[in-house]
């Protein structure tokens, strides 16, 4: 290199070093926008990264800035479902002891606030001459869902998948759905939901329905976040008797996780039927009827400290 060439460069340096001095910038200022002098120190760890030019550059870990959290799908891969899935679920009226457990889960996982069941188990009844059984009841997801059609925002909506869910950044609280629910499955978010901090700051997201938010309306989504990752949703899995069963009617399989049965084979075997079947709604969750039942229904009443049983609610 020749004398002029080394004047030349070392010129530009100067000048360079004087506008970014002059700009009250410091030259000690890293890309991320840290400065060495700082509480950032470098850890030794390199890790390699991708530029904007598509140059594959390494840097230190600690100069790294985390980002949000984000939603692990997007809204429209929410909004459209799981390719090549009809999921279903069965329950079994002859296992239910009324445990509740189900409904934990359910309300842990969802972030519900107290009385914001999703689940509800009733005390059922046919006739007098009859005897009583618990009944879980859940969102149907029908397959023609009178909710969807009443929505004025499309917060409401059905998945080529089947699972009918609700999108809380659309829902503007008009409980239009909560009305055309034949199965009133649907509570209204009245109050402010008690979250943690963490779970506060995520991003909402339709498949797990959280964060909560007040003035709108929830329900059960059977979990699709779970079967994303190929695991049963919260009721199944919570449930220690087995009363509910979920799996892919494409597939003709349904399991509790303990054991799997062809769904074609029982509910033609033990009389599978869904509620309110006249409305043709034609729900996705089946029901077994309570025979030969694995608990009486007493078992599941609750007591007092005295040992009297505290009538069902």
């Amino acid at each position: 290199m020749n004398q002029e060439s080394n004047s030349r460069r070392e010129f530009l340096l100067t000048g360079l070093a004087a506008v970014g001095l002059g700009a009250g910038c410091s030259p000690k200022k890293n890309p991320f926008g840290e400065y060495a002098g700082n509480e950032v120190k470098p850890s030794g760890e390199m890790v390699k990264l991708l530029s904007v030019d598509g140059e594959v550059i390494e840097m230190d870990k600690a100069f790294l800035k985390p980002i949000p959290d984000l939603p692990h799908v997007s809204n429209s891969e929410e909004r459209k479902g799981i390719e090549g899935k009809k999921f279903v679920m069965v329950i079994d009226l002859s296992r239910c002891k009324n445990v509740g457990a189900c409904k934990k889960a359910c309300n842990h996982a969802h972030q519900l606030n107290p009385g914001q069941n999703w689940i509800k188990i009733l005390e059922m009844q046919e006739a007098v001459t009859t005897a009583p059984y618990w009944e879980p009841t859940t969102c149907m997801h029908c397959d023609e869902p009178p909710c969807v059609k009443v929505c004025p925002v499309d917060a409401t909506f059905k998945r080529e998948d089947g699972i009918v869910l609700i999108d809380s950044d659309r829902c503007i609280g008009c409980r239009f759905c909560m009305a055309a629910c034949p199965y009133s499955s649907r509570v209204f978010n009245w109050d402010e939901p008690i979250l943690e901090k963490e779970v506060a700051a995520q991003p909402y997201s339709c498949e797990t329905s959280i964060p909560q938010k007040k003035g709108t309306v929830s329900k059960c989504d059977f979990c699709p976040d779970m079967a994303r990752m190929g695991e049963l949703p919260h009721c199944v899995s919570a449930c220690p008797n087995g009363v509910f069963a979920f799996g892919d009617m494409n597939e003709d399989s349904v399991t509790n996780g303990s054991e799997t049965w062809r769904f074609s084979d029982l509910i033609r075997d033990k009389a599978g039927y869904r509620l309110m079947e006249d409305l043709g709604t034609k729900p996705s969750v089946y029901y077994l009827p309570p025979v030969n039942r694995n608990f009486p229904f007493e078992s599941g009443l609750e007591k007092d400290s005295t040992g009297d049983v505290i009538p069902a609610k």
